[in-house]
């Protein structure tokens, strides 16, 4: 059963992540990723504040499993965030993708906490 709901989970948040990100992408112009940086900071917000959850509000683990795994892990990507680094530095904007690189390992870091924080009150 806990495999069905990853996988259910998984199939919502993988296309919610295209749609954030195409809406993002499509009223913004510009070469900077923004749509993928705000998924990875949405979904380490969420994970954040499930884990919050679980630690501090007795959130039970297989739900907690199901969307941490399955919808966080199917909604933020890795991979995007690495391609779009070096297509950045492959364009020559070299400034552009370290400034990326550090706004996409702190702003999901600090979401994720906040999410914490906000979880335990």
């Amino acid at each position: 059963m806990l495999m069905i709901g990853v996988i259910v989970a998984g199939m919502i948040g993988a296309p919610s992540r295209y749609l954030v990100e195409r809406a993002i992408t499509g009223r913004r112009a510009g070469e900077w990723p923004l749509g993928t940086l705000l998924v990875n900071v949405s979904g380490s917000l969420i994970l954040g504040v499930l884990t919050g959850l679980a630690l501090y509000h007795a959130f039970p683990a297989t739900p907690k499993t199901i969307l941490g795994t399955g919808f966080c892990g199917a909604y933020t990507t890795f991979s995007a965030f690495a391609y779009e680094t070096f297509r950045l530095a492959d364009d020559g904007d070299t400034r552009g993708a370290l400034g990326y690189v550090a706004a996409s390992l702190v702003l999901p870091t600090v979401a994720a906490g906040v999410g914490l924080a906000l979880a335990s009150l």
